[in-house]
């Protein structure tokens, strides 16, 4: 399949969901809990943003289908692997912890 860090503007469809969703973000709390970290914040796709309570927080392992890649160069695959390294070392760390 993909890697765990698809692009901002992959369009996907979760798990049991109807509505398509695009992923506008990585590594998000939902609001003020810091108990857990989604792997992704999306909008509907096509309507887009709406506002912050209209935003999906999901994790990799609840997408179903990926129907579109975001944009991705040079930059994009930097930053991939920085994240990747980061998510690795809170993985590590949570587990050391246990």
């Amino acid at each position: 399949m993909f890697e765990k860090v698809l692009p901002i503007g992959t369009v996907v469809l979760l798990k049991g969901a109807d509505k398509r969703v695009m992923i506008i973000g990585h590594c998000k709390y939902n609001g003020s809990d810091r108990s857990k970290i989604y792997d992704y914040a999306g909008c509907v796709y096509p309507e887009g943003y709406t506002s912050p309570d209209e935003t999906a927080l999901f994790d990799h392992e609840q997408i179903d289908v990926v129907f579109s890649l975001g944009y991705r160069n040079g930059k994009q695959y930097e930053f991939q692997k920085k994240l990747e390294k980061a998510l690795a070392a809170m993985e590590s760390e949570k587990d050391s912890n246990i």
